[in-house]
């Protein structure tokens, strides 16, 4: 019989203390998508599994409660990937947490297949992944940050299991815990990212906190406020829409250094690249050939939007222009390269978010003559995508035992476990940041419900028979080099 999560074994205590740890089979840092597939997939596995088989399994997350891209849920927008490729389906079409076995449950099957679309809204999208999340609430500690890793070394000096140290995320210290684990799974998403020199304030935001901004932002005269978007991406395209859609919005600028929004190419065969088998040919191929296929295919992904908005957003601008009173104004081929916000008071009793003040000065540059026009704007809002999040500092020294490449980016085995050296034996793996070995799909939601899957197998010990591949390179591929992240190709930053 094995023991549940949160309980310990009567010899598990902490090499720095005498306290006793709990101690699970897997630990998940971090619970968006990716852990809750594989908290899914752990839930059914102990299911359909006699005691003895069942895993002990246990997730953490800093927020309080399950979360996912909550500032941009924006009314009228959609998921750009199929509902079929939810947390459970392309694992098992038989789960009952697949999104279909959602809409039944909530009455909604018949009503959603009446919509004769494939991608549901976000709105609708984050329900279910939050449905699925209260279905193992009991695996997850929300409020919970994991601040270090530390060996714990057997008698023959193989280090077989690791103490994870747990602290409160409000930075109660009182509420430090260890837990211990076999295997740890690390998953904590993607950073916001902003070009060089840009500090958030109240005035100047990103993207991923566009809705709880809004929110606390005072109200205003009809046709008050101004509004600057930079990005390219489908992000920036949302978001400009969606201010351009506000009572209060008198004009909103959409700033970004192509000519104009690119379309993303959603076309069958270019959707392969998505497939669970791409993941196999990517981590089989030759470096060049793994660049070669991630410079292809950015347009399938990075700072590119779906066409019918881009179509919605020029008619927008063109029918303003006929009628004489422009809103919407799109500068393509441009950069922002210098942005001057007013300073709150020290004191707190200075302009607050969306109250009266002084004006954000935006210089706006046009690239092919390089001259420059500001304009003022009571809130920027930059759509400049993310960066993933280097593992290095949570794993402490246990991460002088995980190999890199050249470029320092870590090692990736095709099961998602990072390269290890001795005496390290406990499996540290990896959701997210590893387009460098197994392609562009990692940080998309198209191959979560197979990667958990695969992950679950390796952690029980059943290694995936190798892919029928005839490759004529030794040893796997060498991993693409994708410089400091990907962030937004649509800005140009000074």
């Amino acid at each position: 019989m094995t023991r549940e999560p949160g309980h310990s074994g009567p010899d598990s205590t902490s090499p720095t203390s005498s306290e006793p740890v709990d101690v699970v089979d897997v630990l998940g840092v971090g619970f968006g998508p990716s852990n809750l597939a594989l908290a899914l997939a752990v839930q059914e596995h102990n299911e359909r599994s006699p005691d003895t088989e069942r895993l002990r399994a246990a997730f953490v997350e800093q927020q309080a409660a399950f979360g996912w891209h909550r500032g941009m849920l924006l009314e009228g927008a959609t998921m750009q990937v199929s509902f079929l490729k939810d947390l459970v389906t392309m694992r098992d079409p038989t789960s009952p947490r697949s999104f279909l076995g959602y809409l039944q449950g909530q009455g909604r099957l018949a009503d959603f297949i009446n919509t004769k679309t494939m991608f549901p809204s976000r709105i609708e999208f984050h329900d279910y992944l939050e449905w699925c999340a209260a279905d193992v609430r009991h695996l997850v500690s929300y409020g919970t940050r994991a601040v270090a890793v530390h060996p714990v070394t057997g008698p023959d000096g193989e280090v077989d299991q690791l103490d994870v140290v747990l602290r409160d995320a409000r930075g109660d210290e009182a509420a430090t815990r260890v837990v211990r684990t076999r295997d740890l799974v690390l998953a904590t998403g993607l950073v916001p990212w902003l070009p060089p020199g840009v500090q958030r304030g109240h005035r100047v935001w990103h993207n991923s906190e566009l809705l709880p901004r809004l929110a606390d932002l005072v109200p205003a005269a009809e046709r008050s406020r101004r509004f600057v978007v930079v990005g390219a991406g489908q992000s920036a395209a949302e978001a400009t829409a969606y201010l351009h859609d506000r009572e209060d919005a008198a004009e909103v600028h959409s700033v970004f250094s192509r000519y104009g929004y690119s379309p993303a190419d959603d076309t069958s065969f270019a959707n392969r690249i998505f497939d669970p088998e791409a993941v196999d040919h990517f981590f089989a191929a030759p470096g060049e050939v793994k660049q070669m296929l991630m410079d292809y295919h950015a347009n399938t992904n990075y700072s590119v939007v779906d066409p019918e908005l881009i179509g919605d957003l020029y008619q927008r601008e063109y029918q303003e222009k006929v009628q004489g009173r422009q809103r919407l104004h799109v500068h393509g081929a441009c950069r922002v390269s210098a942005v001057r916000a007013p300073e709150p008071d020290t004191d707190g009793d200075g302009p607050g978010p969306g109250a009266d003040g002084p004006d954000v000065e935006v210089d706006i540059q046009f690239l092919p003559t390089g001259q420059t026009r500001t304009i003022s704007s009571d809130i920027v809002v930059y759509a400049t995508g993310y960066r993933p999040i280097d593992p290095s500092g949570l794993l402490g020294d246990v991460g002088a035992w995980c190999r890199r490449a050249q470029d320092g980016e870590l090692l990736v085995e095709r099961d998602y476990r990072l390269h290890t050296v001795e005496p390290l034996r406990a499996g540290v793996y990896l959701q997210g940041p590893t387009e460098h070995t197994h392609g562009i799909s990692s940080t998309l939601l198209s191959t979560t419900a197979v990667r958990a899957g695969e992950i679950l197998d390796s952690v029980l010990g059943h290694r995936r028979p190798a892919p029928e591949l005839a490759v004529d390179h030794d040893g796997p591929g060498e991993p693409a080099t994708l410089g400091p992240g990907w962030g937004d190709p649509g800005v140009v930053t000074p």
